[in-house]
């Protein structure tokens, strides 16, 4: 069987609009101490991108989630691989995803995160695909809408292959 990706978003796609994320949040965030929380591993070339494009000081720290495993579906339960460096009581924090799909992970997290008394709670996607959706979740700043397709590139994976391609492609297999 072999595999070929079609592409759906193009680099400069994303990147116009990463640009405009970015100042979005530069005009929201102005006085307030702003932690970018980075969930990995998917959202980190989004969250390179994003952070280069707001302009303001700004901490940033990682959390390892993971939902998948190897395959395309998931599996419904959300399980914290890496916790966060630093607490978050007190700042104004936006959860970097790469993508919400069935709202579990960024539901799970909200509610996490609510329990460490932060100033505020945003999300930050890159894709959102509500064909998927198990429950409802706000996104508060939002790159694309996408068909329910399986996507990679941009940091997104098939069992951890295809996060460099710079662009967001569907894996086609025949």
């Amino acid at each position: 069987m072999s595999e070929r990706l079609v592409n759906m978003l193009s680099t400069e796609e994303i990147a116009a609009r990463v640009r405009d994320l970015g100042a979005q949040i530069t005009k929201d965030y102005k006085d307030k101490n702003l932690v970018l929380v980075v969930v990995l591993k998917g959202s980190f070339v989004f969250a390179s991108d994003l952070c280069r494009a707001i302009d303001l000081p700004l901490r940033i720290d990682f959390l390892g989630v993971r939902s998948y495993g190897e395959g395309t579906e998931s599996s419904g339960v959300v399980q914290i691989t890496h916790d966060l460096s630093k607490p978050i009581a007190n700042e104004d924090v936006i959860i970097v995803e790469d993508i919400v799909d069935t709202g579990l992970t960024i539901a799970h997290l909200m509610d996490l995160f609510r329990t460490r008394n932060p100033r505020s709670v945003k999300v930050c996607a890159l894709l959102h695909k509500p064909a998927r959706a198990r429950v409802s979740v706000g996104i508060d700043y939002l790159g694309f809408t996408i068909e329910d397709k399986f996507v990679v590139g941009y940091g997104l994976d098939f069992a951890e292959r295809y996060r460099n391609i710079p662009y967001i492609g569907v894996v086609e297999r025949s």
